[in-house]
């Protein structure tokens, strides 16, 4: 049983999970304005990394065909690892999860449930819906800063829902550009993509737009009047750079649009520590 233990773990993914659970605790942060309990972070963080890993256990096991193309040496198609021990790790790390989210109350066990069931539809069907199945991924990373704002007993707060929101575009944005740059794989897998439909270009274009809309969107808190100036700065930044690299993805032949993301998705990180420290000093 040893001998299979990495390439089990390796189905797990860690960075995308862990990702997951960081912001679950910055939305728990963000939300309560102070540092909430370590039983309730842990046990947030706990759930929505288990949750998130077992969406991703489950993808290794449905693209099992399009892998042996695209991506043999990942686990199940090498043949270090078989379908029904992935599944059964599914149902372990599901299980975790799901138990974790069950001893922080009803509104988190229910969010938790809705999370776990868009993974296992995506992954079962979703993803082939092009757009409707990116947006099931984005709700699903917006989700996780809701549910800190949930851990901490404020599901209603302006800040989770807010940073939610701007993660979601900015996932939903991410996720568009990315099918651009994977049209080949989309095709086998019967994906009708915007990048297969009207071609990467265009995919592209929506990606860049999306971002933008993201860049309005985090500002409208300030102009309603529902943030002070104060927390302006930080998300300024963001929007500044975010919509530098929008534009650059509108000519895709002049920037490596994978790195422009990833610049991107700094600036929102970098906009997220700022904002968090400002709340706790306010």
């Amino acid at each position: 049983m040893t001998h299979i233990l990495p390439p089990l773990l390796r189905l797990l993914r860690f960075e995308l999970p862990f990702t997951a659970g960081v912001c679950a605790v910055l939305g728990g942060i963000l939300t309560a304005g102070t540092l909430p309990g370590g039983r309730e972070m842990a046990l947030g963080f706990l759930a929505i990394f288990c949750v998130s890993a077992a969406a991703l256990i489950l993808n290794d096991v449905f693209d099992v065909e399009t892998d042996r193309i695209n991506a043999p040496g990942r686990p199940i198609p090498s043949g270090s690892v078989t379908v029904r021990q992935a599944v059964g790790l599914f149902a372990v790390v599901s299980g975790a999860g799901l138990a974790a989210g069950a001893t922080l109350g009803t509104a988190a066990a229910l969010s938790l449930v809705l999370l776990w069931s868009v993974g296992v539809f995506y992954n079962w069907r979703g993803k082939r819906y092009g757009v409707a199945g990116n947006l099931m991924v984005s709700f699903s990373v917006g989700m996780t800063f809701v549910f800190g704002g949930i851990v901490v007993g404020r599901p209603a707060s302006i800040f989770a829902w807010w940073f939610g929101g701007i993660a979601m575009l900015m996932n939903l944005g991410e996720e568009i550009a990315a099918d651009a740059m994977d049209v080949e794989g989309d095709r086998i897998m019967g994906s009708r993509s915007l990048a297969v439909v009207y071609g990467p270009e265009r995919a592209l274009r929506v990606s860049a737009l999306i971002f933008v809309a993201m860049a309005l969107f985090s500002l409208v808190p300030f102009f309603t009047g529902l943030l002070p100036p104060v927390y302006l700065l930080p998300i300024a930044i963001m929007d500044a750079v975010t919509t530098y690299c929008a534009m650059r993805l509108l000519n895709p032949g002049s920037a490596n649009p994978r790195v422009l993301i990833r610049v991107i998705y700094l600036s929102g990180l970098v906009a997220v520590l700022i904002f968090i420290g400002l709340r706790l000093i306010l």
